[in-house]
């Protein structure tokens, strides 16, 4: 067991100390519990469940393999026998665990095949979906759900070997299949692969999240309403062309991780887990834990040993067989806590250690992290988190619960904040500089202005808080009224701002970064199952006629300027000036120079403060005549700071500038 003077999250947060019986606690939990599970075996040995379970094709069988502990009897039916129990294809218990097992000739089923489970058992029986399938299919009819034989007669082979993680920041760009495309329609793998992949290349991101690729039942649940956690929603196609997509991710230099969904799972029993065989807590908490509250769905039993084995090989299974690197963590607050988070306010460290959090959750999620990063060690875990539990993006031998980024969720909340509450005169730049700096030491974030969450129906992106209806009238070139105009500066400032002060990474939802109108609204009966504001209109932005060309162009050029300085994200944000009566922010990263008038109204000359001598370049401008602004500086001037006598010593000078209103400037200090 692990001494207290051995966690260094304890050495580094003195605050901490009074709770270091919990987390010490909590740390030897999961030594203790990776112990109980692998036997002196590794993680990764240990998670292979689907490499038992489910269906399997060998060199001279079919076999399948279903845990269902309460289960009287079990058949294989589908397609190859007219859907009917029959004896040959009932399967054998095992043993006292609950494992069935199901052998038959190669003969017996053929690639595309289409079948269930019908399980018997004390007082029921009725058909399933395999908990371990790995293809899933819906029919277009009957609308009704089934397991597919996926056997192929050749094995995909991945090409290329997934890009090292960036020296530059991650640079997410949050995705979704289906809605990707145009057309009013679901989008597929290959369509994506096609046309979307070299969008984010030439935007100059270096990672997509890909969301809603385990499969689900419902379109409109955006994939986090899991039916079936080891199978790739074939409604964007194949797994073979998932498989593709993701090796021409890498060819073009792209991380892909997952947005991984285990907090949770969708009630339906017949195509879901809810009760697979007759224990509606096979898989789940008893009692009122069982049901999420908000949610409408199922909470896993995480201190079943049976359930940790399912969810850690779940990991092991997207890392290997689709090679993804890695997984943003959905829900993870709702999982850390008996009461999901919700009602919670988070005031203070005792909020943490007071008894109320899931331990089981707690060391799941940790054992889960420690076998990622031991299949792959460059993987990437992200949690979504809102409550801001300390040490959960630090190394679990630190102390933590290993993830290696944190989404900084207090960002987007505090746009949406600023951007309803308070009048553009009253924004202070400290409050902001504040809000985007504030994060535990130690543990990196991933910073984001706004995710999916906020174009969802419901909600507003930024672009439309602040420009509204005025975006469908004025957001020609030329015909661009105050509002339109006030939208477009701030939208390239407020990205700019959260970019330019992460200390991991950055994180942006497909057509936000051109300001993508409107809101995000899947086909449900209440629209009439249309497709309309469940898409990406590309053409917004590749209409040179268009404000929305001005705003990508900016969001691209931000991304050159960021990457341009080496290791930015471990570099000091160094403050070095505000005023709020000016609404005037400065500071600095390495040799890149960060300053923003958010004043509405005024617009300053020669306006000075001190910062490094030398002299100054500007590399970007959101005034600029190319992204929409009203160009009023002239960016090919060197700016030379002013000697003073007083900072001879520390090699500052007085840097002078004109700082027109509501605009911001980056600007390089040349080497000398």
């Amino acid at each position: 067991m692990t001494s207290t003077s051995l966690l260094k999250i304890l050495k580094d947060d003195e605050w901490l100390r009074p709770f270091e019986a919990a987390i010490v606690g909590r740390h030897n939990a999961v030594i203790t519990k990776q112990e109980e599970l692998t036997k002196g075996k590794s993680l990764s040995e240990f998670a292979t469940g689907h490499l038992y379970y489910g269906l399997h094709r060998t060199a001279d069988c079919w076999i399948i393999r279903e845990w269902a502990p309460c289960a009287t009897s079990i058949f294989l039916i589908g397609d190859f026998n007219e859907w009917e129990k029959r004896s040959e294809y009932a399967f054998q218990r095992l043993n006292d665990h609950g494992d069935w097992e199901l052998r038959l000739p190669l003969t017996a089923l053929h690639h595309l095949d289409l079948y269930k489970i019908h399980v018997q058992w004390n007082g029921g029986e009725g058909e399933r979906i395999p908990a371990w399938c790995q293809r899933v299919v819906q029919d277009e009819v009957t609308k009704i759900f089934s397991a597919q034989v996926w056997s192929p007669d050749r094995t995909f082979k991945f090409l290329h070997k997934a890009p090292q993680r960036p020296s530059t920041p991650l640079l997410i760009y949050e995705c979704h299949i289906g809605m990707a495309q145009q057309e009013e329609k679901v989008g597929t793998y290959a369509e994506f692969q096609e046309k979307i992949l070299p969008r984010i290349v030439a935007d100059g991101y270096n990672c997509i999240q890909i969301m809603a690729i385990q499969e689900h039942p419902y379109y409109g649940s955006f994939g986090y309403h899991v039916s079936n956690f080891f199978a790739p929603s074939s409604r964007f196609g194949t797994p073979t062309e998932l498989k593709e997509l993701i090796d021409e991710a890498h060819r073009l230099g792209l991380l892909v991780i997952m947005d991984m969904v285990q907090s949770h799972a969708v009630k339906n029993e017949l195509e879901g887990l809810g009760n697979l065989a007759g224990d509606p807590y096979q898989y789940f908490y008893k009692g009122s834990r069982r049901e999420h509250p908000a949610w409408d769905s199922l909470c896993f039993d995480y201190g079943k040993n049976e359930v940790i084995h399912f969810l850690l090989s779940n990991c092991k299974y997207w890392l290997t067989e689709y090679n993804f690197d890695g997984f943003r963590f959905d829900g993870v607050t709702s999982m850390l806590y008996y009461s999901h988070g919700l009602g919670e306010a988070f005031c203070g460290y005792q909020d943490y250690y007071n008894g109320h959090q899931d331990d089981n959750a707690i060391c799941y999620l940790t054992l889960a992290n420690l076998l990622i990063h031991e299949v792959k060690p460059e993987a990437i875990t992200i949690a979504e988190d809102v409550s801001g539990m300390p040490g959960l993006a630090t190394p679990f031998t630190d102390g933590g619960m290993g993830f290696d980024y944190r989404l900084a969720m207090n960002i987007p909340d505090y746009w949406i904040k600023l951007i309803k509450e308070q009048k553009d005169e009253n924004w202070k730049p400290s409050s902001i500089f504040w809000e985007m700096t504030n994060r535990r030491r130690g543990e990196r974030n991933i910073s984001y202005c706004e995710s999916h969450d906020q174009a969802l129906v419901g909600d507003k992106t930024i672009i439309f808080r602040l420009i509204d209806a005025d975006m469908y009238w004025h957001f020609k070139k030329g015909d661009e009224n105050d509002i339109a105009h006030r939208g477009i500066a701030l939208h390239k400032m407020i990205r700019l701002v959260t970019l330019s002060t992460v200390n991991g990474g950055y994180l942006n939802f497909m057509g936000n970064e051109f300001g993508h109108p409107e809101w995000i609204d899947f086909p449900r009966e209440g629209n009439t199952w249309s497709h309309q504001y469940a898409r990406r209109q590309w053409n917004l932005v590749d209409n040179k006629e268009l404000c929305y060309h001005w705003l990508g162009d900016f969001d691209r050029c931000m991304l050159e300027v960021i990457k341009s300085e080496p290791h930015l994200q471990d570099l000091p944000v160094v403050e070095v000036w505000h005023n709020d009566g000016d609404q005037i922010l400065a500071y600095t990263r390495g040799e890149l120079l960060f300053v923003f008038n958010f004043n509405p109204v005024r617009s300053y000359t020669d306006y000075g403060f001190m910062t490094q001598e030398g002299c100054y370049q500007v590399v970007l401008n959101t005034d600029a005549h190319e992204f929409g602004g009203n160009g009023l500086a002239d960016d090919t001037i060197e700016h030379f700071t002013l000697p003073d006598p007083l900072l001879q010593k520390e090699k500052k000078g007085w840097l002078k500038l004109y700082i027109p209103a509501r605009s911001a400037v980056v600007l390089r200090r040349k080497q000398e």
